[in-house]
């Protein structure tokens, strides 16, 4: 189906989001940081990213501001996946280019629905 990216540094949320990810038929990358992840979108030619918020270095939301606002990248969306539960996060989210929010732990079905909903499909 599609190429997705996974970017969180929990090894164990990782793995959960790849695992559910695969499981709905999607070819899943992996990385562990926001830096890792704008240097592997590209290459790859991913579909989708699933990003995580709080991580070291660059976080979520600033990988998703660089993300979205590079013409090269900008056409690739964004799902944030986050253990921060405000309706702020939330909004703050989307003014950075995110295209859905999910807030952790994180229900199979509704990650596997959004992926498609950013999708088209």
């Amino acid at each position: 189906m599609a190429r997705v990216m996974v970017v969180d540094d929990s090894p164990t949320d990782k793995e959960f989001l790849k695992a559910a990810l695969t499981r709905a038929g999607h070819s899943v990358f992996e990385a562990t940081s926001g830096q890792d992840a704008l240097a592997l979108v590209r290459t790859l030619k991913v579909d989708c990213v699933v990003m995580d918020v709080v991580m070291p270095g660059m976080n979520g939301f600033q990988a998703t501001r660089t993300m979205t606002r590079d013409p090269a990248t900008a056409a690739i969306p964004v799902i944030v996946v986050s253990s921060k539960s405000q309706e702020t996060d939330r909004v703050w989210a989307l003014r950075q280019g995110a295209r859905e929010y999910i807030v952790k732990p994180v229900q199979e079905a509704e990650l596997v629905g959004k992926v498609q909903h950013v999708l088209g499909g």
